[in-house]
């Protein structure tokens, strides 16, 4: 009989497998809740490079938004204002900040295109690698687990194999022991006994076949399969590592490449600011605003000695003169400009005549306009718009219009000319091909072209006359200013009279009431001249106080006394000066800021008694 080995023997060499399967199995649930863990991280940083390229994107459009916001409006005033080099320095940083912006705009597209694009194509492909692996390995782990059950299964079969081998012997060895038992029965269990026997020799050549397979299935699992899974994922691991780092590597390079070009923003920035002349500004604003008047000259010394009597205004505003010259007439009018306002003119005094009767003239001659700035002036106050040769403005500045004026005249001329011109080239292709269009279809528009051109010849003769005229009066820009009121005498060949050619220049500056009978006889009276020889004084609009005492010691300004009332015939329009009036012959300028005006709309022109009202 061939004895067997119990199956316990052969136990302990297949129980360790199970347990490094298991072992296997949690290292393989290790690897892939590290390797999620990997692709997160990956996966928020590209939410962070995302998030960074959208807020590069809104801080560029607000820097845009901003420097659009501040860029000048076309056509308007602030378009102007930039012709000075501060604020041409800030034109010159709202661009740059428009550049500035467009960089930030960059860094946005290259973190998009280089850092999250591609990352997010990684990302589906280590996601496919990974899910390769951990299949790999859980087949290789299923096939580990499927041997080793068969294994078992072998094992289990031999041990039942062997124990019914065993029994069969021992219920032979009874049968053969028992005296009453047949022959026949005793060779029956022999038999018996011999089977099971057989049947135990092939469970155990099965089992040893099915170890041996194991054994070299677990050996190729663990030290080939398994080994070979892990580095794949290690590699994985490894890749993703150094790709998130080469992409934070980027990230700064992204940043460093537009780092010169903001560099130069910045240095254009530094190089407007430091363009910034302050002294050429200030030449632009006096440019801009300057006059053109000749500063007062020196105020007479008033001899108070001699036996007359003078009004508040005439000691302040008039000049005695004792040269026997004739005193003006005033039938006519002109363009001329006063230094700084305009005050009517008195009624003719007489030399020698006694103050009674010049006083009773004062009283009974009705005021005239005896200047062409008062006209205007009244002109556009009634019409509401400045004079047409900008007479209403000082000298200086009505010269920079009447050439703005000119210029844009000739710029108009130039585009009727290119206009007619291009009608002529396409009335002459019509002559040579008519069938490309009639040619006298063009004739009615081409009369109308010489029409404007025409009128806008004239229009600039005009202006160019009233120019030269201005041009004639101001003082040589290398000359020394004059302290002569002279110097605004007419140069203008058309006769217009101004009123400086009515008046004579004092040494002082200031403009006389005195004029030789020849220049009286040169003076040509107009019919426009003559509509307002009879124009009515200025109605009151109210009364003022006077707040403090003014010495009016400029033509056209008149001294009050503190506390005295008034009437006002004109609004301060805006340039800190109020016109006023004492009596039907005395009227004048003084600050707003001295008196205390009380308007009243429904003031008549009618002349109240007004109290002079002390501290």
């Amino acid at each position: 009989m061939v004895s067997l080995p119990h199956p316990s023997v052969l136990h302990g060499a297949v129980s360790a497998p199970c347990l490094c399967c298991r072992k296997g199995k949690d290292q393989f649930d290790n690897l892939e809740k590290h390797t999620q863990w990997g692709i997160d991280v990956l996966e928020k940083y590209i939410k962070f490079v995302k998030e960074r390229t959208e807020i590069e994107l809104s801080y560029a459009k607000q820097l845009r938004n901003l420097s659009k916001k501040y860029q000048p409006k076309k056509n308007s005033k602030e378009e102007e204002e930039y012709r000075y080099t501060s604020t041409r320095a800030f034109l010159a940083t709202l661009n740059e900040m428009n550049d500035y912006a467009g960089q930030h705009e960059v860094i946005s597209e290259n973190m998009t295109s280089l850092i999250t694009g591609e990352l997010t194509r990684y990302v589906q492909e280590l996601k496919q690698e990974r899910k390769s692996h951990f299949h790999d390995g859980r087949k290789a782990q299923q096939h580990i687990e499927t041997c080793w059950k068969q294994l078992e299964a072998s094992k289990r079969r031999f041990e039942r194999d062997c124990k019914e081998a065993d029994r069969a012997q021992q219920y032979f060895e009874k049968m053969d022991a028992d005296i009453n038992v047949t022959k026949a029965d005793v060779e029956k269990a022999r038999q018996q006994a011999q089977l099971r026997h057989q049947m135990a020799e092939d469970s155990k050549a099965e089992y040893s076949s099915t170890l041996q397979k194991f054994n070299s299935e677990q050996h190729e699992h663990y030290y080939t399969h398994i080994p070979n899974i892990f580095q794949k994922i290690q590699e994985m691991e490894e890749r993703r590592i150094v790709r998130i780092g080469e992409s934070m590597k980027t990230f700064a390079e992204v940043d460093r490449q537009v780092i010169p070009i903001i560099g130069k923003c910045l240095d254009e920035i530094t190089k407007a600011a430091e363009s910034v002349d302050h002294k050429n500004d200030s030449q632009m604003v006096i440019e801009a605003f300057k006059s053109g008047f000749e500063p007062p000259g020196d105020v007479d010394f008033e001899d108070f000695t001699q036996p007359m009597k003078r009004t508040v205004s005439e000691s302040s505003l008039s000049n005695s003169r004792g040269d026997g010259k004739s005193e003006p007439k005033f039938g006519s009018k002109s363009k001329g400009k006063l230094w700084p306002f305009i005050k009517k003119n008195k009624s003719p005094k007489q030399q020698k005549e006694p103050l009674s009767h010049r006083f009773n003239e004062f009283m009974t001659s009705k005021p005239k306009i005896h200047c062409f700035r008062s006209l205007k002036r009244g002109l556009s106050l009634k019409l509401g718009a400045g004079p047409e040769d900008f007479s209403n403005l000082p000298p200086e500045q009505r010269r920079k219009k009447l050439q703005q004026k000119v210029d844009e005249l000739n710029r108009d001329i130039q585009k009727e000319m290119d206009s007619r011109d291009a009608l002529t080239k396409m009335k002459d292709v019509y002559i040579k091909n008519p069938q490309m269009g009639d040619a006298a279809s063009v004739d009615h528009r081409l009369a109308e072209l010489g029409q404007n051109i025409e009128k806008l010849r004239l229009e600039v003769q005009k202006f160019e006359g009233w120019l030269a005229e201005v041009e004639g009066r101001l003082p040589a820009r290398t000359e020394q200013p004059r302290r002569q009121s002279g110097v605004y005498e007419a140069q203008n060949p058309s006769g217009v009279n101004s009123c400086a050619q009515d008046r004579e220049s004092s040494p002082d500056g200031s403009y006389t009431e005195e004029q030789s009978q020849e220049t009286e006889m040169k003076v040509p009276a107009t019919d426009f001249d003559d509509e307002f020889d009879d124009e009515e004084p200025l109605p009151t609009i109210g009364t003022c106080k006077a707040l403090y005492t003014f010495e009016g010691q400029n033509e056209g300004t008149i001294s009050v006394a503190e506390g005295e009332m008034l009437y006002v015939i004109e609004e301060d329009k805006g340039d800190g000066w109020t016109r006023i009036r004492r009596n039907e012959d005395e009227e004048g300028y003084v600050p707003t800021s001295y008196v205390e005006v009380y308007l009243d709309k429904n003031a008549k022109d009618v002349h109240k008694p007004l109290q002079k009202i002390s501290e």
